[in-house]
């Protein structure tokens, strides 16, 4: 299967997993699981950063037509879509990553650089999206916490993604 048809196939699968399943998910007001961030997360190492930032703009876009979120989603998206090339060189090795496989996943970077790969992205897209979404600090410590839970849930959703739907090559 090309890479093409692959993230199409992907961007489609997260956002109607996102939009039917995970939307209708909020436990105690605290938690809420984002999965979708994924498809920026697993888009190939080798695409320019405007490409990427254009994706997560589709992405989030799409989101915030079904969400009624006014362009939270995206703005967090072209966010993280931006940063994305800075924190894989960061985590990448001297000669960056040696592998047959396109993109970051478990099996290409290793499950402990993939693991803060997302943890830093996804913890930096939910601090944009509950910051806007809330859009002030009257109450700082409900929105870290809000923050530190949601990101928490997403990174299990993501690691079970990566189990799941991943094949070793």
């Amino acid at each position: 299967m090309s890479i093409l048809l692959r993230n199409i196939i992907r961007f489609v699968f997260l956002l109607l997993i996102q939009v039917f399943v995970l939307n209708k998910i909020l436990i105690h007001q605290l938690v809420s699981p984002y999965l979708y961030m994924l498809f920026i997360l697993a888009l190939p190492f080798n695409l320019p950063r405007p490409v990427v930032m254009l994706l997560g703009f589709l992405m989030g876009i799409s989101l915030d037509m079904f969400s009624n979120t006014m362009g939270i989603h995206a703005a967090a998206c072209v966010f993280i879509a931006y940063l994305r090339p800075f924190i894989i060189n960061i985590l990448s090795p001297q000669g960056g990553f040696e592998t047959t496989q396109k993109t970051p996943s478990m099996t290409s970077m290793g499950v402990s650089q993939f693991l803060i790969y997302a943890a830093v992205l996804v913890f930096l897209h939910h601090v944009i999206f509950f910051i806007l979404e809330v859009f002030g600090f009257g109450n700082p410590l409900y929105l870290m916490l809000k923050i530190l839970l949601s990101t928490a849930a997403s990174l299990i959703l993501i690691v079970l993604y990566e189990l799941l739907f991943f094949t070793k090559k």
